[in-house]
């Protein structure tokens, strides 16, 4: 604790420097134009007088709309909607003996990165809490050139093959005759193509899961997906899966939370990334890898090929290998949030491809995506999109171009620049591919082992606890009830059969409809098909029947940590500060923040004389916007009796399951709640004492916090 106070101390000292330099700067600067010259009048366009026409020959006036008008670039097709952040990535051990990769070779290198996080089917525009998959990419600029790890936040995904990419995202975007909804995936045109795609069913466990509904960003993990390799200086090669581990731990939202949020602020996730790191709470993640060596491509239950396949963790374990941390916001969000390019062909020697069909599309995808987004095959030259290598080759000019080549050279080999720039040896470091064997016929059609995709799914599925299930379940009923064609559900009813029957029936009664005896034919083309393309379902016994490591809840943070939690205080004059402060400077010792909230702004009175300061008012604050919830006691306390907002605020916080806590008068104010009174003084969720400032209230509101929910409470509801 007191290292990480020394950094917060260094980066608040940092940051005031930053401001003083800057305001120095200030006084020295003059607006200009973009070519240096200094501009007399900003206000005012050139005119034939001054109620005459503008002239044209105003270039003051003319360089400033000509860039307004295109200042503006194509969003991203997908993961367009994002935020990102800088920091830093240091190894734990060295892992030389898999991969000559510079940087996870050397455990004195810090690796600068940068990261973004997104959503994927909605717009720039759209809400942080759509239920969707979270893209995780980070660019580590590296000593030997630039790597991009381009991930999600789940280890799977929808397809197994590069070309229905085009087909599912043309599914899950707005249907395009009216373009409704918005980044959402409950609509007819994602659930028809779904109820074709049976290889999509164990991404849709995930999707439909919390896991698409995070906290924060902080709280996410981050997965590879694709299996990659490792390649060391003998040319050895094993297969790896990359895992990102969050320190803060995984945590979600539940879903009617989710939709209020996005009411409330729609820019939850990307407030709350940068007011963690502005405050100096740097988020921190660790990287695992699951090693598997070459001879064992074909030992497992599944393609390690496949990308709608996990490693299990029991399989395979995880090893951590180094942590990264985020602790600089970027400068400007368009000219590095925006303008940052990744693609996963951007590799170092050490690591390289498989063939995994799903990974090879994207290697050629990304690349197109790049050049019509940033408009130029330089993109790489961006200041963010730099690397911090020595960069020589004979790539010329083109759209934007900022290098200044020299001499008359750009070709190779050449004599006349003396056969400069060379061709670097494998062992002076330059990318070689695996040399792997092959052998076979062209053919477009998919390895047997591919044929597999129910099982997986249904190992989700039976590893969450039944609370899990339970919001699985409903998340299901949720997205098929928004799906007008009956024929659609009643396919998809058909595929959930296969995962699990009990979990189908519930989800049939929902929507009123029977369960199917069998799955409508043809559900898809490929393995297995015969002449008229019909398919039976292949469902493959897998060698472990539960997997703890896929349910968030069965995998808690040991210790539990509620650092950087948000917990509401609910105030009013009269309250008492010493059951204010009790409590405030508890949470604080434990990493937490205490939001005062009141009925008006600025300062309220309290019962001992003194003033405290209100962070929100009842007008704008939401219960969805808080992790935990705090009434301390003061007489005036009672007033909070006849506000409307407050037993709004309260009843929420207690449908979503949040833990609650108060004292003295705080008591009364709690029994607000919408519940049965001996429901309330049952539930252990909710902590009361008749005490002020009592230490062991605050002692045991802090240890429930750490368990993030109180999810006994959804049986009472």
């Amino acid at each position: 604790m007191k290292n990480a106070n020394k950094n917060k101390e260094d980066y608040a000292d940092e940051k005031q420097k930053d401001l003083e330099i800057n305001k120095s700067n200030a006084e020295n600067q003059f607006l200009t134009t973009n070519q240096g010259v200094k501009i007399n009048d900003n206000n005012n366009s050139l005119k034939a007088g001054e109620r005459g026409p503008s002239l044209l020959e105003d270039f003051i006036l003319r360089e400033k709309i000509t860039h307004f008008d295109h200042e503006r670039i194509p969003e991203r097709i997908v993961h367009a909607r994002g935020s990102a952040a800088h920091g830093y990535f240091e190894l734990y051990k060295s892992m030389e003996k898999f991969t000559k990769a510079e940087f996870l070779n050397d455990t004195s290198i810090k690796t600068p990165v940068f990261v973004r996080f997104s959503t994927v089917a909605g717009s720039r525009g759209s809400t942080d809490l759509a239920r969707d998959v979270r893209g995780f990419s980070v660019k580590f600029y590296t000593q030997q050139g630039n790597y991009d790890l381009v991930g999600n936040n789940m280890p799977v995904f929808f397809i197994q093959d590069a070309m229905k990419f085009p087909d599912l995202i043309h599914a899950v975007k707005p249907e395009p005759h009216h373009e409704m909804p918005q980044a959402a995936s409950a609509h007819d045109t994602f659930w028809d193509f779904i109820s074709l795609m049976p290889e999509s069913m164990h991404m849709i466990m995930w999707v439909m899961s919390d896991r698409a509904i995070p906290r924060s960003l902080r709280m996410m993990e981050g997965f590879g997906v694709h299996t990659f390799r490792f390649i060391n200086k003998n040319n050895e090669s094993h297969f790896v899966k990359f895992h990102w581990k969050p320190k803060l731990g995984t945590h979600a939202v539940v879903w009617d939370e989710a939709q209020k949020i996005s009411g409330k602020n729609s820019d939850f996730h990307r407030q709350d990334l940068w007011e963690a790191i502005d405050g100096g709470n740097f988020p921190e993640w660790e990287l695992g890898v699951q090693i598997i060596p070459e001879a064992d491509e074909h030992k497992y239950d599944f393609d390690l090929l496949d990308p709608t396949k996990l490693v299990p963790e029991e399989l395979v374990p995880v090893t951590l290998i180094g942590k990264m941390v985020l602790n600089r916001n970027p400068d400007n969000f368009f000219a590095e949030t925006e303008q940052v390019a990744f693609h996963p062909g951007h590799v170092v020697p050490g690591i390289d491809f498989t063939n995994d069909p799903l990974l090879q599309g994207r290697l050629f995808s990304y690349t197109d995506t790049q050049l019509s987004r940033l408009g130029s095959p330089n993109f790489h030259e961006i200041p963010i999109n730099r690397t911090v290598a020595p960069m020589h080759n004979n790539q010329r000019d083109g759209h934007m171009r900022q290098e200044i080549p020299v001499g008359r050279v750009s070709y190779h080999p050449n004599s006349l620049g003396g056969g400069c720039p060379f061709q670097a040896k494998i062992e002076e470091g330059g990318f070689a591919s695996f040399n792997e064997r092959i052998d076979a016929s062209k053919v477009r059609e998919r390895s047997a082992s591919f044929s597999d995709h129910f099982s997986q799914a249904k190992l989700f599925y039976v590893s969450q606890t039944p609370t899990e299930q339970e919001h699985i379940m409903k998340a299901l009923s949720f997205e098929l009830g928004k799906v007008e064609t009956p024929s659609i559900r009643e396919r998809m009813l058909g595929l959930l059969t296969k995962v699990d029957k009990t979990l189908t029936a519930k989800i049939a009664k929902s929507l009123g409809m029977e369960v199917p005896k069998d799955i409508e034919k043809p559900i898809n083309h490929g393995v297995g098909a015969d002449d008229s393309g019909k398919q039976e379902p292949t469902i493959v016994k897998q060698s472990i029947e539960t997997s703890d490591t896929l349910s968030m809840l069965k995998t808690p943070l040991d210790p539990k940590t509620i650092a950087t939690r948000q917990i509401a205080f609910l105030c009013a004059d009269g309250v008492s500060a010493a059951s204010v402060d009790n409590m405030k400077n508890a949470l604080k010792q434990a990493g937490a923040k205490a939001i005062i909230i009141a009925p008006h702004l600025g300062t309220i009175v309290a019962e001992e004389g003194t003033e405290i300061v209100v962070d929100q008012s009842y007008l704008i604050a939401s219960s969805v916007l808080f992790d935990g919830v705090f009434v301390p006691g003061g007489k005036g306390i009672l007033s909070l009796k006849n506000l409307k907002e407050v037993k709004e605020f309260l009843t929420d916080s207690y449908a979503h399951c949040k833990f609650i806590a108060g004292e003295g008068e705080g008591s009364e104010i709690i029994m607000l709640i919408e519940r049965k009174e001996d429901k309330v003084n049952k539930d252990s969720g909710i902590l009361l004492s008749d005490k002020f400032a009592d230490e062991n209230l605050a002692g045991a509101f802090i240890h429930a916090l750490g368990d993030h929910r109180y999810w006994e409470r959804e049986d009472n509801l």
